[in-house]
């Protein structure tokens, strides 16, 4: 039977029953909730629970035990997801596993408490310094972040590699009925640092000598293997909307609302930001004549790789245009009065 729960609490069950042995974290709204749930419920299930002192101490905390061969979760929101990106970088560099959730604030620095999609490149750029990349989850309902939070777990021991399921504040508080996984209890990693090592052996963790061919290797294959999405009315669409999380569940609906009025549009909802899903151009109407990103944010950031991958992908230049509706969740009216100007040629393309 489903249960009504919101978004982070989904999170948070949805990491217990993946197997995570310790959450180590730093509160911060509109991500508290996660926290909040695993102070309780990580102790009931038998695993470990930590409050750091801040959010660089909560993600050395998570690269610790990691490196003995534990699933690994930390939380956080806009700037305590920069604050950890040295972690990260380093936990890229060794090749160990880990989840992080990121619920996106709005807005530069401290940002607001409001719900925006400001963090796509960030977290689709890897975020630290150096050449890596995070896979990038996005879901767009509770059930989808519930079910994203447990495969990243087995994405991020698959391919060693840092996982990050984004989503916003409006998804982390809003309420829905969820229907949880079954419990899985994982054991700790054999390749993780035992303390039994000798100079007759060769180590059994991550390789902390950055081996950059390896880690690109990694990367074609990640990118071969895990692109997501969701695609409707792509083969015949004259524009496609591309979007993601609260923004891709909104268009969702505008798009079935104007195909059944008789426009041909189409959407691609990325649920994998990176690997970005570049196939789903092949399912595109051939003539198709624009581009449109929805999202939430002053700019717009998915539309530079909406262009990228146009580029690559399509025989003919098509024109790029960027919805940006910022702060909170996309609204249907401002999306159809801008989608009017775009077909009528008062706005200009982007890309």
């Amino acid at each position: 039977m489903a249960d009504m729960v919101k978004g982070n609490q989904a999170m948070g069950e949805a990491a217990i029953r993946a197997g995570m042995h310790i959450y180590c974290g730093y509160p911060i709204t509109p991500s508290t909730e996660v926290m909040e749930y695993m102070s309780w419920r990580a102790e009931e299930a038998g695993r470990q629970y930590i409050q750091a002192e801040s959010e660089l101490a909560a993600m050395y905390m998570v690269y610790g035990a990691a490196s003995v061969g534990a699933r690994v979760l930390t939380a956080s929101s806009g700037l305590g997801i920069s604050l950890k990106q040295e972690g990260v970088s380093y936990m890229a560099a060794a090749n160990y596993p880990c989840v992080m959730i990121s619920v996106v604030r709005y807005g530069d620095g401290l940002g607001s408490l409001e719900s925006g999609q400001t963090d796509y490149l960030r977290e689709t750029r890897g975020g630290g310094n150096g050449d890596y990349r995070n896979i990038v989850l996005c879901p767009s309902t509770v059930q989808e972040a519930c079910d994203l939070t447990y495969l990243a777990f087995d994405l991020s021991e698959k391919y060693r590699n840092v996982v990050v399921i984004m989503t916003e504040g409006a998804l982390g508080q809003m309420m829905e009925q969820c229907e949880y996984p079954e419990m899985k209890e994982v054991p700790y990693y054999d390749w993780g640092f035992n303390g039994k090592y000798s100079n007759k052996r060769e180590p059994q963790a991550g390789d902390l000598v950055y081996k950059g061919q390896l880690n690109h290797a990694k990367r074609l294959k990640i990118q071969e293997n895990e692109q997501r999405w969701e695609g409707i009315g792509l083969e015949d669409a004259e524009y496609v909307f591309f979007s993601y999380g609260i923004s891709g569940r909104v268009v969702m609906g505008l798009v079935e609302e104007m195909r059944a009025a008789g426009e041909k549009v189409g959407l691609v909802r990325a649920i994998s930001l990176w690997p970005f899903p570049e196939n789903a151009y092949d399912e595109i109407n051939p003539n198709v004549k624009g581009f449109i990103s929805v999202e939430t944010n002053d700019s717009g950031q998915i539309i530079e790789d909406v262009a990228l991958y146009s580029k690559k992908k399509m025989k003919n230049n098509i024109p790029c245009y960027a919805i940006c509706c910022a702060p909170g969740v996309a609204k249907l009216d401002y999306i159809k009065e801008n989608f009017e100007k775009i077909k009528s040629g008062e706005v200009k393309e982007v890309f």
